[in-house]
Order: structure tokens, then sequence, then C-alpha cells
């Protein structure tokens, strides 16, 4: 099946039946992807007054309770309500889900004891393109990413230069495959959070940021349009399923 969509008084076609998912899902266990320091997701039978939700126990339906953080456990969309004393929720926020977006793919650099991504590395991926999102693929780009534990393990980030480089290039949605665009331990200041979202100046409120996607080798750098559909959560982010396209033109 063949869509066409206009951006910025362009034509692209897309083949709807070549998606490119590059979410990763929620499993119970160790196995699963982490941060932040929590246990394990957890998702079992429920149990009540000798009621256990599993038809190979007796019950007429599988049942299950589901126990996560989606900014721990798995593929998440955020707006600034992740950092706002306001209520702001993502399903609010986003109401438009398909947008031109370019994939990079960037090697974070050493900086003293942490590896960052920087200005500098964004301008020369991006050069004079105009995207609406940003798909960052750090490497090394290994099949763990898909179940490490970052706790405590100090995971690359983007520098607050960085992040406002983007915001003056005009994304609004932007990806990337790490735990946090901001540093794990960094005293609660969240630099690129809030310069993202300008939340001290004039707030980004449909603009949002992705963490926790993996984007396999085998998707090349490049124009791609993005398909961004979060979970229906009343919060200040949901579990999400980004799926990109490419141009057929």
């Amino acid at each position: 099946m063949i869509a066409t969509i206009k951006f910025n008084s362009k034509t692209f076609r897309i083949d709807l039946t070549q998606p490119l998912d590059i979410s990763i899902p929620l499993k119970g266990g160790a196995s699963n992807i982490n941060a932040w320091y929590l246990d394990s997701p957890e998702i079992k039978p429920h149990q009540e007054d000798g009621f256990i939700g599993k038809v190979s126990e007796g019950a007429p339906v599988n049942f299950n309770d589901v126990f996560f953080n989606p900014h721990s456990h798995v593929t998440h969309t955020e707006c600034l309500g992740h950092i706002t004393k306001a209520f702001n929720s993502i399903n609010q926020n986003l109401n438009t889900y398909f947008f031109l977006t370019e994939v990079i793919t960037v090697a974070p650099e050493k900086q003293g004891d942490d590896f960052v991504i920087s200005d500098k590395q964004l301008r020369y991926a991006l050069g004079n393109k105009k995207r609406d999102a940003l798909v960052i693929r750090t490497i090394p780009n290994l099949e763990t990413k898909r179940s490490v534990d970052y706790s405590n393990t100090n995971p690359p980030y983007l520098l607050q230069e960085a992040t406002k480089y983007l915001v003056d290039k005009g994304i609004n949605h932007l990806l990337i495959d790490l735990p946090s665009v901001d540093r794990e331990k960094d005293d609660g200041k969240l630099l690129s959070h809030k310069a993202f979202w300008d939340v001290d100046g004039q707030p980004r409120k449909s603009a949002t940021i992705t963490e926790f996607i993996y984007v396999p080798n085998t998707v090349e750098d490049g124009c791609y349009f993005l398909n961004l559909q979060v979970a229906p959560f009343e919060n200040d982010a949901s579990p999400s399923r980004p799926v990109l396209y490419k141009p057929l033109d």
C-alpha cells in the first residue's frame, strides 16, 4: 500500500507495508531493558480469592497484571510534563503522528569521565537539512541495547549546546537509543531536557523526547517518515512505538 505525504510543499511516497520498527518491547523479568535503579518489570497472572488468571491454571482467559515504569523499562515518549510542576500529559500534547525525520549515527566523544554528543557532531550530521524529527543511533550499536541495565553506568548524553542547536534547527521530536538525553547523575540540573522544552522561556508543549529506542544496523542513515504512536496514558510519559518509513522517491 503506497501513501502520499506532503511536507513543505514537497510530495513523498511511502510503502506502508515496509515499516521499520525502532521500539524496544516490554517483557517481564531481568532480561528487559532497565535504568534508574528500579527492579525489573513484572508481567504475571492476576491472583485473587483463589483465582489465577492463566488458562493453563484453569482460568477461562489469561489475565495478567503488568508492573513497570515507562521511563525505566520500555521505549517511551515524554513531554515537558516530565520536568514541570504543572501537570502536562503526553496524551494531550502529542496530537499529530507523522514527521519528516533524519536518522543519524553518532559516536559519543570522550569528555572527562563522560561520553557526550556535541553540537559539532550534530551540525556535521544534519548540515542544511530541514526536519521535524531526529533519530540518533549511537555506536557501538549492539543487540544488548535491547536488554542492558543502565543503572550506575553513566551512559552517554547530549551536551546542552547540542540540544539548543536542535531546537534552533526546528527539531520538535528527538529520539535517542539511550536512557536519557541528560547525564545519569547531574544533581537534578536536567540541562538538555530544559533546553529542548525551553521551560524557562516559551515552553514547547508539542515537542517530545523519545528514549530507549533501538535502530538496527540494517537501517541506513538518511531521510525517513516517522510514525510516532503512544499508548493513551494521561501521564508525562507513555510507552511508544516509533516506526520509520523510507521514502520511495
